[in-house]
């Protein structure tokens, strides 16, 4: 294989995203405080409701379309149809361009009727200026599909990196120039937006680099008799794909919508709570809800590889690989969100002390809600993978029909809960928790019935789970000690945190929760289970 088209085994690729992720968390979290601090209340609203516009044009070409051409064109490189793949990219690309080109034009030619819908007139220049970077990432996101169907993770890691470097850059400086130059937020929170344009050609330019590099050696590996698909019917298999995935990721966005204007009435009206008592209880539950998303980006670098990993499986007919592959995945899924499930319970009250800066009240309330959703963390992130690996199968329609029974129950449990004056906010978490264990088990159910051979679930969880335990365990039993001596929430939560590493890591030893078969899957794991003494 060409060195540029060149795979990492599933893990690997996992392992490549997983830091980009956890690098691009720490310069978003860079990014984002000087930017509160610059932009003021006003202006940092400004910013956000341009990027919620941009975040559903993202999601719609982020999701469904990129795992559609990774699967496509996984099947087609384990054939060694190297001109099919060409194929593929260029329809593909088309899609795209007709997104980006109407997504962009949108935003651009309506952005004063965006933000008067939005209730936020002044956001306009914010959503002019971000306008250009749909039309970017949607060919960022083509090529990232390229490669993340060759098992090639790099090009996506490093692009990632690079849009989050520019945005941290070129978006404070912007905002800086701006509002020195002005002394208008307006144009302050444009100049900061300005960063996640400039971030997202960069990515282009580097992705584009990188295809164009790619397509000339895959050229060179064709073989000139090879039948290739009609646009026509490669455009139909791709969207086939695409949609119900693409529907399922906005349909979880419309759910959430939903929900929060479900509860936020609740609290003002059944519930009898005053607007100013509603609004501090969304802001706390809000602060919570960003904390439990941090755990599960983690999942999604998994959720990108096991997709061409397990189709490339089933097209050689390796079925007992394809399971070995889904199976691995659901172990490393535990492995991660595991423990993230059970230190947020366990901790839910210093973390939340140090994070969000309660006390009192508030801080009861934010642990009280921490706990519920750290208990979402794990089935959430088994729901991703269980997901992930019925895709790979081709059952696309199966996850949306599940997501959309659980969404239904969600919106009812809450509008129920939440508008009991005692349980108020906490409903909404509770919700949250019922619709993943529904959803998880319908999909779980849906694995066992629809493949022929399907990975064990339970079986490749309870060695993870028991690990888990028991960090739990002396995770408490330390912020305990370190209460009764009398020390704060920094330390407490360090000195936790510090002792969970350390024994789950001896835990994971103990329990052989990796096994001989994901080192296998690792770069160097041959060597890396001899070392870890792994058979």
């Amino acid at each position: 294989m060409s060195k540029t088209n060149r795979k990492q085994t599933f893990l690997g690729g996992a392992a490549v995203l997983a830091v980009a992720t956890a690098l691009v968390k720490v310069i978003g979290a860079i990014y984002k405080i000087p930017l509160n601090r610059l932009l003021g209340t006003k202006g940092f609203g400004y910013f956000n409701t341009a990027y919620d516009i941009y975040a559903v044009l993202l999601m719609v070409s982020m999701t469904g379309l990129p795992v559609a051409m990774s699967r496509m064109i996984s099947e087609a490189r384990a054939l060694g149809r190297t001109r099919q793949i060409r194929q593929i990219y260029r329809v593909s690309l088309v899609v795209f361009l007709i997104i980006g080109l109407a997504g962009a034009g949108g935003m651009a030619i309506l952005c004063k009727q965006l933000a008067a819908l939005m209730s936020q007139k002044e956001s306009w220049f914010a959503i002019l200026c971000l306008s250009p970077a749909v039309l970017f990432i949607c060919l960022v996101s083509a090529d990232r599909g390229y490669f993340q169907g060759q098992s090639n993770m790099v090009p996506t890691s490093v692009s990632q990196i690079l849009e989050a470097l520019c945005k941290l850059v070129i978006g404070l400086a912007a905002a800086w120039f701006f509002k020195k130059q002005t002394g208008s937020m307006v144009y302050a929170a444009g100049g900061a937006i300005l960063g996640v344009t400039v971030g997202t050609l960069v990515a282009m330019l580097y992705t584009t680099f990188k295809r164009r590099r790619a397509m000339a050696e895959l050229d060179a590996e064709s073989c000139g008799d090879e039948t290739v698909l009609p646009r026509k019917a490669t455009a139909k298999q791709l969207l086939g794909i695409a949609i119900p995935i693409t529907l399922g990721a906005a349909g979880m966005q419309l759910i959430i919508a939903v929900d929060a204007a479900v509860y936020m009435a609740r609290l003002k009206g059944a519930a009898g709570f005053a607007s100013a008592q509603a609004d501090e209880m969304k802001g706390i539950y809000n602060f919570c809800q960003t904390i439990f998303n941090m755990p599960c980006a983690f999942i999604t670098p998994l959720t990108v590889s096991v997709i061409p990993a397990i189709t490339e499986q089933l097209t050689r007919r390796a079925n007992r690989s394809a399971k070995t592959v889904a199976e691995s995945a659901i172990r490393v899924t535990s492995l991660i969100a595991m423990p993230c499930s059970i230190g947020l319970i366990v901790l839910a009250e210093p973390i939340m002390a140090l994070l969000g800066g309660y006390s009192g009240a508030q801080l009861a309330l934010a642990a009280k809600l921490m706990r519920i959703l750290g208990a979402c963390v794990f089935i959430n992130s088994l729901v991703l993978i269980v997901t992930a690996i019925l895709q790979a199968h081709n059952f696309v329609y199966l996850p949306v029909l599940n997501l959309a029974i659980g969404g239904i129950v969600k919106v009812i449990v809450n509008f129920v809960l939440v508008g009991n004056r005692s349980i108020n906010i906490v409903g909404a978490p509770l919700g949250t928790l019922i619709c993943y264990l529904l959803i998880s088990s319908l999909d779980v159910f849906a694995l066992r019935r629809v493949l022929r051979n399907p990975p064990a679930v339970l079986r490749n969880l309870y060695r993870s789970a028991i690990a888990a335990l028991v960090m739990g365990a002396a995770a408490f039993g330390v912020d305990r000690l370190l209460s009764a001596a009398g020390f704060g929430a920094a330390i407490r939560a360090a000195g936790s945190i510090l002792a969970a590493v350390v024994v789950y890591a001896v835990m994971v030893l103990i329990m052989k929760v990796i096994t001989a078969d994901d080192c296998k899957l690792l770069p160097k794991g041959d060597k890396i289970a001899k070392i870890l003494k792994i058979s």
